[in-house]
């Protein structure tokens, strides 16, 4: 399979920059890289892909075998490296796709450079001694309501995840963007996503890393942002003055400026 066109994979800026991927979170495609993408593009190579079900993504290639888990959106990162003959890359995770990096950049550190995670998250539920946010009853009850109603979810959730309730148009956007998802894969890509713990492969990460969090974000409040920050050997943690769980939307500027400062003091 062509795996350009299995993840619509679409690039530009300057071909003698530094290679910047952006990779979307749940429910999300690579249009909610839009405002950040012209900023970073100004000095660097930058590449952005739909995970498969996502977006322009080949809908015909999403399997629930290989999709059950966040390892195949992993291997899709890889083979997608692999396809344009990528190398040093700077992953750009959203959300879940911190995780997918994370994952990625384990299997094959040859391939990357340094990771930058956005408001991510390893675990959404508590556990002991560990905040994720939210208890095993309520992602569960979060679970059965996508199963049940997927659109009405949609439209209950996206103004949570999105926050900003003075700019309702950033939330319309989120809410759009889950009801074009079809609803099969997104309960498989949500099931993946809220069901992970990736706190063990944290420590593995051998990187330069930037996080990134807002100062106020329901799905991964500060704790985890901290939790990141000590497991990750050297990584930096910066909290953006942003609210919600997608600062690229909300406030693209000042999260594309704190990308391009982590990736000047790169060597």
């Amino acid at each position: 399979m062509d795996v350009r066109a299995r993840n619509h994979v679409v690039s530009g800026g300057r071909t003698d920059g530094r290679v910047v991927m952006l990779s979307h979170g749940f429910g999300c495609d690579q249009n909610m890289w839009r405002f950040v993408t012209p900023i970073l593009e100004k000095d660097h190579h930058v590449v952005r892909f739909d995970h498969v079900g996502a977006g322009r993504s080949d809908l015909s290639a999403w399997r629930e075998d290989r999709y059950a888990g966040l390892d195949g959106y992993a291997a899709d990162v890889v083979e997608i490296c692999e396809e344009l003959d990528l190398r040093q890359v700077v992953f750009v995770g959203h959300s879940v796709s911190a995780m997918i990096g994370v994952l990625a950049a384990n299997h094959r550190p040859d391939l990357f450079s340094a990771l930058v995670l956005v408001t991510p998250s390893p675990r959404y539920i508590d556990d002991e001694g560990y905040r994720g946010g939210f208890s095993r009853s309520d992602i569960e009850e979060l679970l059965e309501s996508l199963e049940s109603n997927y659109l009405g979810w949609s439209h209950a959730m996206a103004p949570v995840i999105m926050g900003n309730p003075e700019n309702p148009e950033l939330a319309e956007e989120l809410t759009n963007s889950f009801c074009r998802t079809d609803p099969t894969i997104a309960r498989s890509f949500a099931r993946a996503t809220f069901l992970a713990d990736n706190r063990a492969d944290l420590p593995a990460v051998s990187l330069p890393t930037l996080i990134l969090e807002c100062r106020t974000d329901v799905i991964a409040p500060p704790e985890v942002g901290a939790f990141v920050r000590d497991r990750v050997a050297g990584s930096v943690l910066v909290t953006l003055d942003a609210t919600g769980h997608c600062p690229q939307l909300s406030a693209p500027r000042e999260t594309a400026e704190a990308i391009d400062s982590f990736l000047a003091s790169l060597p």
